[in-house]
């Protein structure tokens, strides 16, 4: 795994020592971290995985192709000539920009790799222990990535469709971007099946354009794809909200630990407030901000994987 860290330093002198390793594995992949300057506190972070390159590329494809023809074919059209008002146009595109932003936030975020040297303090000593495939620290309920090679916080899983890991400090970013990814493929389904049988037919239509032509494969193909995409984030979201408010990540639920976790239940308000880190409800649907964590006590390491 090779780390790569930016600030405003010349690049020879910004590279701490210790940042550039060799893998823990043979095959192992590696993942690039980014930080323009402290004072941004924006931190990007890469996983050079040619499988996940490819899982995100169909992802964002499919965002790419619904936010640029269904506009094109049913929205724009039909807004132009008096059909539907201006507020379904606008909404479609939040929706769009809203998915977008929360799949490049969940995508390229931190999931909360540990450093090298971690601090830890003198009276969270004994909820550490060594990880026994990178030798290094770190907190119970922290578990190794294969595909990244460093340990995060809180692991809940490595997805290859935003090519990272799940983990304490991108989890609220991954669960926007199912939520959206829901709002999205239902509107874009509401307005495929407007198109034929409740708008009105459209006058202005060029004949010779491309999209005209072929509006019907277009669209059943728009059409496919948002079936697919509500279904699938329809089960992801679910199970993420389950194992969120039975404080239960995927990988425990898969292990001998999962009994022990699913007796401890928490309230909802409390459970999204720690994966949000905050407690205002109107800011866990903006993916562009600072999650700053909540104290939790010492019921952060109940257990461990």
């Amino acid at each position: 795994m090779r780390t790569l860290r930016m600030t405003n330093k010349p690049l020879a002198s910004s590279i701490p020592q210790g940042s550039i390793c060799s893998p823990a594995s043979s095959g192992e992949d590696r993942a690039v971290e980014r930080v323009p300057s402290a004072d941004m506190k924006l931190r990007l972070h890469f996983v050079v995985d040619p499988i996940g390159w490819l899982c995100i590329s169909a992802v964002f494809g499919i965002w790419l192709y619904n936010s640029f023809f269904v506009p094109k074919l049913v929205l724009l059209p039909h807004y132009h000539e008096g059909h539907i008002p201006w507020a379904i146009v606008f909404c479609y595109y939040i929706a769009s920009a809203l998915c977008f932003a929360a799949l490049f936030r969940a995508s390229t975020a931190d999931p909360g790799r540990l450093p090298q040297d971690p601090h830890i303090p003198h009276s969270e000593r004994e909820h550490w222990e060594l990880c026994n495939k990178c030798n290094l620290m770190r907190p119970k309920r922290s578990h190794h990535c294969s595909r990244c090679g460093h340990c995060v916080r809180r692991m809940d899983h490595h997805c290859p469709w935003i090519n990272n890991c799940v983990g304490e400090d991108n989890h609220w970013l991954f669960l926007q971007l199912c939520f959206y990814a829901q709002v999205l493929s239902l509107f874009t389904l509401v307005l495929d099946f407007c198109q034929y049988y409740y708008f009105q037919p459209l006058t202005q239509l060029d004949q010779e354009k491309f999209t005209t032509r072929h509006e019907l494969a277009l669209l059943r193909g728009s059409a496919l794809m948002g079936v697919v995409m509500f279904g699938g984030m329809t089960s992801l979201f679910y199970t993420q909200m389950t194992g969120i408010l039975s404080d239960t990540t995927t990988i425990e639920k898969m292990s001998q630990f999962s009994n022990e976790i699913l007796n401890s239940k928490k309230k909802w308000q409390r459970a999204l407030a720690e994966v949000c880190g905050t407690r205002w409800k109107l800011l866990w649907l903006l993916p562009l901000r600072m999650r700053q964590p909540l104290q939790s006590g010492h019921q952060h390491y109940r257990s461990h994987v």
